[in-house]
């Protein structure tokens, strides 16, 4: 299941690399040199900006769809095939260019020969398949509505329906305890209960960074619910933020988060005035947990209500994006690590076992450390893949988990690849082809630094 979903997802990544080989000096000369149709180029530009439009969407879809997977590896397979012929017009150019060199002829002999009509059977096979391979994807652009793919939103990736299908996350904690947070929990609490820019305007925001699966928000929920906060703010508020930055129901969603009831603000300005009515001369904490956007001008309009707030009021984030810890200004950075062998163990337990100190045989005990070591310290792979486990009675399954691939599970038994799988769709376009070359080695293989920088920026 992994390699496919990965073969899929890299779609992107070969579009963009396409893109720049239609656009390259080299190709459009050759078209136009050798007399060929130039408009195939054009077309086919069009049709892949077309793809391009709702690949983002599609590569969301493919994770539960899988008429949307099937259209992407055939949009993949054309798309390749696309790419193939420009290598195949670069090599020719290269060797007619080698070929005027090698002559004794004036410039400008080299310079028609080289750009002369031909009527060889190369460029009518050029010609030829370059139709099909437009004709190819032309047909499968046409499919996007019935798929019922959307336009990229310009933030973050998919469209807002099936973003939507992702669940919010809640204020209310799953487990009573958390495991391996101590300190972090503990330097944000005084954070949160200290009078830090008590003496300035400066809104006070701490960010909780780390990857997808990290903990982020189980921590922010164990803070957020802790007794001793209660009396500390006159009003608080948790928000899921997510994908969708749409200020206008960010705002209302803070506000009925903070009055306990349905608004019903029709515009910005109204439902700002309403927030800025609710929070003035009170010191509140907010949530944003889960924040993708990096526009700084959204930021700004969204946080315009907060500085009504009284001194004291804190704003506490979780967000996968450095740059989004820079864009809100954050005055406290918490970075979370993976956790610790013995953190991993009572994680892994309590879901594996119902407890976090089991009294289980040394041979269960074994394979139990083993699959727990390949979770990497991951809070939700532990949680997961524990919660798998306890579904497992035979100790023959458990083997079988140990030497088959966390990635490999159905999507009913594990969650890990959506949570993960957004992460790679905001990598920039010259990163997802830096994933496509790792994809291409086996797991856990070790990459020389040196070689591998070469590699890539060559």
């Amino acid at each position: 299941m992994a390699v496919e979903l990965v073969g899929g997802a890299l779609l992107s990544a070969f579009l963009q690399v396409t893109f720049e080989k239609l656009a390259s000096a080299g190709i459009v000369d050759y078209f136009r040199g050798r007399k060929l149709n130039e408009m195939l180029l054009k077309k086919l530009n069009i049709t892949l900006l077309t793809i391009n439009a709702v690949v983002d969407d599609a590569e969301l879809m493919q994770i539960k769809n899988q008429p949307v997977k099937v259209w992407l590896d055939a949009v993949k397979d054309a798309v390749l095939e696309a790419e193939d012929l420009m290598d195949e017009i670069d090599i020719e150019v290269t060797r007619c260019k080698l070929e005027a060199e090698s002559q004794t002829r004036s410039t400008t002999s080299k310079v028609w020969n080289f750009f002369s009509p031909s009527s060889s059977s190369f460029d009518k096979e050029i010609e030829l398949k370059m139709q099909e391979v437009l004709d190819n994807l032309e047909y499968l652009a046409s499919k996007k509505d019935i798929l019922d793919l959307k336009k990229s939103s310009g933030f973050g990736v998919g469209s807002s329906s099936h973003v939507s299908k992702i669940l919010p996350s809640t204020s209310l904690p799953v487990d009573s305890i958390i495991y391996g947070r101590d300190i972090e929990k503990e330097v944000i609490f005084n954070w949160m209960t200290s009078d830090t820019n008590i003496h300035n305007n400066q809104l006070s925001i701490v960010s909780i960074v780390g990857m997808g699966g990290m903990g982020k928000t189980t921590l922010a929920k164990h803070l957020y619910n802790d007794p001793k906060i209660e009396v500390i703010f006159d009003v608080k508020a948790w928000i899921s933020v997510s994908q969708e930055f749409n200020v206008f129901k960010l705002t209302r969603s803070i506000l009925e988060g903070i009055i306990g009831s349905t608004d019903d603000s029709r515009d910005l300005n109204m439902v700002q005035e309403r927030l800025k009515e609710k929070l003035s001369g009170k010191r509140f904490l907010l949530v944003l947990d889960d924040i993708w956007n990096e526009n700084h001008m959204q930021w700004e309009a969204l946080q315009t209500p907060f500085n009504y707030g009284a001194q004291g009021s804190k704003i506490l984030v979780t967000t996968r994006s450095l740059k989004v810890v820079s864009i809100i200004q954050t005055n406290k950075e918490i970075r979370l690590k993976q956790l610790e062998n013995e953190h991993c163990w009572q994680l892994f337990s309590k879901h594996a076992f119902q407890d976090e100190n089991p009294q289980i045989d040394p041979d269960s005990k074994k394979i139990a450390k083993m699959i727990m070591e390949k979770c990497q310290g991951l809070p939700l792979a532990l949680k997961t893949i524990g919660s798998l486990l306890y579904t497992k009675s035979s100790f023959v399954e458990w083997e079988s988990i140990l030497a088959s691939e966390i990635w490999e599970l159905s999507e009913d038994e594990c969650n890990i690849i959506p949570a993960l799988m957004l992460s790679y769709h905001h990598l920039p376009s010259p990163l997802k082809r830096c994933f496509a070359y790792c994809a291409l080695f086996p797991k856990n293989y070790v990459f020389e630094k040196d070689i591998f920088n070469s590699i890539v920026v060559g």
